[in-house]
C-alpha cells in the first residue's frame, strides 16, 4: 500500500466527487458530470453497452475507459451502486439505472437488463417514472432494489420486495410491470409529518434518517440488523410502517448525521461524531468480540459501545462493504475493520480485525494511502 499503490487511472484531468462500490464493480462520478464504470460487467452493470469486463486488462481504463451515456445533453449529480445494477441522478433530478433488472430494480416496468447490449442506454434507456412532477434528491442501491429521496422528502423504493425491503407492508415486488412506477408506486410510510434526509440500502434492509435526525430501519431483520431488539421483519406486513415502526435507540438525546449498511448489519454516524454498529458481527462491528447486536433486548442504546477509532479520534465519514467497514476520521486518516480475506482492510496482511479484544483504538492502523 501507500506509495506502492497506484492511482485508478480514468482519463486526462479527470477528478472524482463521488464514488460508489457495487458487488463486484465500482463506479465514480467525476467533477464534470459523467460517470465512468469498471470491473465485473455480466448484466451491464457497467452501462457500456456489452458484458465485457473492464479494468483487468492493460488499456482498458484511463481514457480508454468509455463513459456510461446518460443520453444527449445529460449529466449526473448523484450515483448508487447495488449489487450488479447501477443507478444516477441526473442534472434535472430524474432518474436512470442500468443493469440487472430480474426483481424491477431498475424501475422500468419490465424485467429485462439495460446496458448489456448496444443501444440500450443514452437516450434509449428511459427515466425511472417517480410520480408526477417528482423528482429525486437522493439515491441508494441494495441487492435488488433501489429506493430515492423525493424532492418533497417523501422515500419511494422499487426492486425485489421478499422481505419486505420496500417498506410498503407486503412482500410483492415493484417496478417489474408498467403499471407498478409512477404515481402507483406507494411511497414509504415514516410516520406522521415525517421526511427523509438520507437513505441507504444493504442487502435486504433498508435505514433512513428522518427529518429530526431518527433513524428507522424495515426489511430483514435477521442478526438484529434493523437495530430494533428483536429479529421480526419490518414492512413485510400491513401495520407495520409509519408511526408503528420503531426508530433506532441511538442512545440518550443522540441523533444520526450519515449511514451506511452493510450486507447483514448497519452503521450510523452520530451528532457527536462517533460510530455506531449494529447486526451481524464477525468483527465488523468493531467491538472487539464476535457477538451481534441489535437482536435481543438491551443491546440497544446506552447499552450499545460506540467504535473504537483512537484516542480522540472522531469520524467524518463512513463506508460499509458486504462484510468490511470503514471511517474517514477527523484527522483525514482512513481505518477499515471486519472481515479481510483479500486485503480489503488495505493493511498489508488478510488478518480480520474488530473481532477481537485488543484490534481496534489505537492499535488499529491506519490505512497507508
Amino acid at each position: 500500500m501507500g506509495a506502492a499503490l497506484p492511482f485508478v487511472g480514468l482519463g486526462t484531468k479527470q477528478k472524482v466527487t463521488t464514488l460508489s462500490i457495487g458487488g463486484s464493480f465500482t463506479c465514480a462520478l467525476l467533477e464534470s458530470g459523467v460517470v465512468k464504470c469498471w470491473g465485473r460487467n455480466t448484466e451491464g452493470q457497467l452501462g457500456l453497452g456489452d458484458t465485457v469486463n473492464r479494468g483487468a486488462g492493460p488499456r482498458e481504463m484511463d481514457d480508454a475507459l468509455a463513459f456510461v451515456d446518460l443520453g444527449v445533453g445529460r449529466v449526473a449529480k448523484a450515483l448508487a451502486t447495488g449489487y450488479e445494477h447501477a443507478c444516477a441522478i441526473l442534472e434535472d433530478g430524474a432518474v436512470k439505472c442500468w443493469g440487472y433488472n430480474m426483481n424491477g430494480q431498475l424501475g422500468l416496468g419490465v424485467r429485462s437488463n439495460h446496458g448489456d447490449s448496444q443501444g440500450s442506454m443514452g437516450d434509449a434507456l428511459p427515466t425511472v417514472n417517480l410520480g408526477t412532477k417528482r423528482t429525486a434528491k437522493a439515491i441508494t442501491a441494495g441487492r435488488a432494489h433501489s429506493c430515492a429521496i423525493l424532492d418533497d422528502g417523501a422515500v419511494k423504493c422499487w426492486g425485489g420486495n421478499e422481505y419486505g425491503q420496500l417498506g410498503l407492508g407486503d412482500k410483492a415486488s415493484r417496478g417489474v410491470e408498467p403499471d407498478e412506477m409512477g404515481d402507483a408506486l406507494p411511497e414509504v410510510k415514516l410516520g406522521v409529518g415525517r421526511t427523509a434526509t438520507a437513505i441507504a440500502a444493504g442487502n435486504l434492509h433498508t435505514c433512513a434518517i428522518l427529518d429530526d435526525g431518527a433513524v428507522k430501519c424495515w426489511g430483514d431483520n435477521g442478526y438484529g440488523r434493523l437495530g430494533l431488539g428483536d429479529k421480526s421483519g419490518r414492512g413485510d406486513a400491513p401495520g407495520e410502517m409509519g408511526d408503528a415502526l420503531p426508530s433506532v435507540d441511538l442512545g440518550t438525546g443522540r441523533t444520526a448525521k450519515a449511514i451506511s449498511l452493510g450486507y447483514y448489519y448497519s452503521c450510523a454516524l452520530l451528532d457527536d461524531d462517533t460510530l455506531k454498529c449494529w447486526g451481524f458481527n464477525d468483527g465488523i462491528l468493531g467491538l472487539g468480540d464476535m457477538e451481534s447486536r441489535g437482536e435481543r433486548r438491551g443491546q440497544m442504546g446506552e447499552s450499545l459501545p460506540r467504535v473504537n477509532l483512537g484516542t480522540g479520534r472522531t469520524v467524518k465519514g463512513l463506508a460499509a462493504g458486504s462484510h468490511s467497514m470503514c471511517a474517514l476520521l477527523d484527522d483525514r486518516w482512513v481505518k477499515c475493520w471486519g472481515t479481510n480475506s483479500w486485503g480489503q482492510l488495505g493493511l498489508g496482511d488478510t488478518k480480520h480485525r474488530g473481532g477481537s479484544a485488543g484490534e481496534m483504538g489505537d492499535a488499529l492502523p491506519v490505512v497507508e494511502l
